[in-house]
């Protein structure tokens, strides 16, 4: 199991979810954040800070179009090459090390609601 964040995120982007989050799996894009689902350790601190309400967990996807589609771009901004980069973000043990990435996955770029 683990986190996600979902649409409501993009364009809003808050960070207090990074703020409360115990092992630094939260990634800040340039739209929206994403967890990094083989960093999450499943505490669900982030979950009840988000003022938009834009993390669920992920085995809630499943039968949810918009949240499967979250689930599987999740999984994209740390497995595909982003905008800006040479080679996928992969899992670099913390968001700090890497710092804001100003980029977004093409789905959340080209994301409109």
């Amino acid at each position: 199991m683990s986190f996600v964040i979902g649409p409501a995120c993009i364009d809003v982007n808050d960070r207090a979810c990074v703020d409360v989050c115990p092992v630094d799996c939260i990634y800040v894009g340039d739209r929206k954040s994403y967890i990094n689902p083989a960093e999450c350790i499943d505490c669900g601190a982030c979950e009840p800070e988000c003022p938009v309400e834009a993390i669920f967990v992920d085995r809630t996807a499943r039968g949810d179009e918009t949240r499967t589609l979250f689930l599987n771009d999740s999984k994209d901004f740390f497995t595909e090459v982003l905008p800006g980069r040479d080679e996928p973000l992969g899992s670099p043990g913390g968001a700090h090390k890497v710092g804001d990435l100003n980029a977004d996955t093409a789905m959340v770029t080209g994301y409109d609601g």
